[in-house]
């Protein structure tokens, strides 16, 4: 096609196109890509899978949470969550697991900071009363709480969640008062850190048995967590 000056040229410089070329993908190779509901799924995401077994069911609930690595290759790269699946053989919750996949895996594709799932997950309960996990392990309140503790185990193990470190005096401090404890009520001293006197109570912070009455005060002998600051 060929267009017509019309005005007089009173200035012109040399266009090198494969200069400007080179200079775009630089310029986007400095960007750094957020996460946010235009970016397209690639043909391969990688992920993890966790084994949910409750008392509840005999059954085992499987959720896979896949991950977008967004500015691969560079020093932002980051694993950022875009879509989470939920399988089990027990069809009785096939609808509401269905509805919340659905509805997680939306957050996570809208980007920004997805992490306030996991705390409004873990604070579901279930009116018919929670569960222990098998083998000893801490109370459920719910199995949408348990989805809840998974997806913060994911997070945690991409970044997203920083975990707290207990400092060392206070891990000190709590070792002291469980031997105070076991010493005062005649209790055998256990080797195992994970395993807490028959008669604690559970602890509403970490869901753990293993809150304790030490000098009239409620303490958990799992996170420190205590009534009198």
């Amino acid at each position: 096609m060929i267009k017509k000056i019309e005005k007089k040229i009173v200035a012109y410089e040399v266009v090198n196109l494969e200069e400007q070329r080179k200079k775009a993908a630089l310029e986007a190779k400095d960007r750094i890509e957020d996460m946010h509901e235009k970016v397209e799924r690639p043909e391969m995401l990688v992920g993890a899978t966790y084994k949910i077994k409750t008392p509840q069911s005999p059954h085992a609930m499987y959720v896979t949470i896949n991950d977008m690595v967004l500015n691969h290759g560079t020093e932002h790269e980051a694993r950022q969550p875009f879509e989470i699946f939920i399988n089990s053989k027990n069809m009785d919750h096939f609808q509401w697991v269905v509805a919340l996949t659905r509805v997680i895996s939306a957050v996570f594709r809208k980007g920004g900071d997805v992490t306030f799932l996991v705390e409004e997950m873990k604070a579901v309960f279930d009116p018919q009363g929670g569960y222990f996990k098998p083998g000893g392990g801490g109370f459920m309140p719910s199995i949408v709480a348990e989805i809840g503790f998974a997806l913060e185990s994911h997070m945690k193990m991409i970044g997203l969640i920083k975990e707290e470190q207990m400092p060392e005096t206070q891990k000190a401090m709590i070792l002291a008062k469980r031997t105070e404890y076991e010493t005062l009520n005649d209790q055998p001293k256990s080797e195992d850190h994970g395993v807490f006197p028959a008669d604690s109570k559970m602890c509403g912070k970490c869901y753990a048995k293993a809150v304790i009455i030490m000098d009239g005060c409620l303490t958990c002998l799992n996170c420190g967590d205590s009534k009198c600051g």
